[in-house]
């Protein structure tokens, strides 16, 4: 019997099936949303097989029958279940009525005819974070730093290497890889890469005139941008350069628009703090992966080219970071956004959360240079955001390593290696 390894997305359907009928858990492919949105449905109909998808069309209904919570796996096959349940709770309105998986946006979005407003909510679950998959020990709580706690956690954390951490970027945080040996993870994921572009049978008229060389192109440019401010267009000459073949903007930007439903890019946007001067926020999003592993495969990236590379191991780093960044956040019911202003003051990562709090985070690999170099940036962002603008002080900054000790700088600044970081 295969391990379970316990979510965090369980907390938010646990929470939002006692407020809505209905329950949409949306993500990437295996990234474990059928295992876990099981454990809450008493009845489950699985729309996975043609013959399936044919009877389901021709009566959506029937995805409907079962003992509530019923879960719909894979609806987004048949978009017309999603009208049926919207119009199955206006008439018997219970909370926690139905469960949605889905691991793409609907084959034809015109299908659906109502958005679902006050029916169905949807939550966005992604792979795994490192303290998830029991690889990071917790004991530094992003919820107790925003509650002002004082943590004096000092320790010397030798048992993980920067070795480590160049593997596990590479495996990803994918379920199915954590059930393999160590020696054959990394087949795992590449396995998964491989099988992102099939869509010969796909149901999705969108996925199946795309030609899987081109997203591996662009995902592969992708890539060579990870964690930077790139613009589409520089992307867009970058397919052109290593691929030797033309490309227009609207034909980028609907392949773009597919690897974004399929769950596999997800870009990180600028955080404004509302100054109250002439400085201007540069709203360039950055450019980031659901899981790194993608990026890593789609450049035959291994982990020992990672520790040959460093300043290319940063990025990818801080790519990862920013996905277990996200999953933490996504629990205490805020998001992830990036700092850049026209003066050149940057910062990686920004933790805003609904109730106004914030907390400032630069990503950097380890290493005292690198540690210096990130509080000075932090420091001079909090001066500057409290002498020129309404903003309230940061609950926390930090510095967010891959490698190396845990503890607190005399300037007040963390020093947080992510094999020790939870929500």
């Amino acid at each position: 019997m295969k391990k379970y390894y316990k979510r965090y997305v369980e907390k938010l359907i646990e929470k939002k099936l006692k407020s809505s009928g209905a329950v949409l858990i949306a993500g990437p492919k295996f990234c474990g949303k059928t295992t876990t949105c099981s454990l809450f449905a008493k009845s489950i109909y699985r729309i996975n097989t043609k013959s399936i998808v044919t009877t389901t069309r021709m009566n959506p209904k029937i995805a409907l029958i079962g003992d509530t919570p019923h879960m719909v796996d894979e609806w987004q096959k048949v978009p017309d279940t999603w009208n049926y349940i919207k119009e199955d709770l206006d008439i018997d309105y219970q909370f926690g009525k139905y469960i949605l998986t889905g691991s793409s946006t609907p084959a034809d979005k015109t299908e659906i005819q109502h958005d679902g407003a006050g029916r169905i909510v949807t939550l966005k679950m992604r792979t795994m974070s490192l303290f998830e998959s029991l690889e990071s020990n917790g004991m530094i709580s992003l919820c107790e730093l925003f509650e002002n706690k004082d943590l004096n956690v000092v320790s010397a954390n030798e048992k993980t290497t920067l070795e480590d951490i160049a593997f596990l970027i590479c495996r990803g945080g994918w379920p199915l890889s954590l059930m393999g040996d160590k020696d054959v993870a990394l087949d795992i994921t590449k396995n998964y890469y491989d099988g992102l572009f099939t869509f010969e049978d796909s149901y999705n008229e969108k996925f199946r005139n795309k030609k899987p060389e081109v997203l591996r192109m662009i995902i592969r440019s992708y890539a060579r941008n990870i964690s930077t401010e790139a613009s589409l267009k520089s992307i867009i000459n970058d397919v052109k350069q290593s691929n030797e073949r033309t490309m227009d903007e609207k034909t980028f930007n609907e392949y773009l628009e597919a690897l974004k439903d399929l769950y596999i890019i997800e870009d990180m946007d600028a955080w404004n703090p509302n100054i109250r001067s002439k400085t201007s926020i540069v709203s360039t999003p950055t450019r980031h992966f659901v899981d790194t592993s993608i990026a890593c495969q789609s450049l035959g990236i291994s982990p020992n080219d990672l520790l040959n590379d460093i300043k290319s191991f940063g990025l990818f780093f801080e790519d990862f970071a920013v996905r277990d960044l996200r999953v933490y956040a996504s629990v205490l019911d805020g998001n992830i956004r990036h700092y850049r202003d026209n003066a050149g003051l940057e910062c990686d990562a920004i933790i805003h959360l609904n109730n106004g709090k914030w907390g400032a985070i630069e990503i950097k690999l380890g290493g005292n240079e690198l540690i210096d170099y990130g509080a000075k940036r932090l420091n001079t962002l909090k001066n500057k955001l409290l002498e020129k603008s309404n903003t309230q002080a940061p609950s926390f900054m930090m510095i967010l390593t891959a490698y190396g000790p845990c503890y607190k700088r005399e300037d007040g600044i963390y020093v947080v290696p992510i094999n020790m970081l939870r929500d």
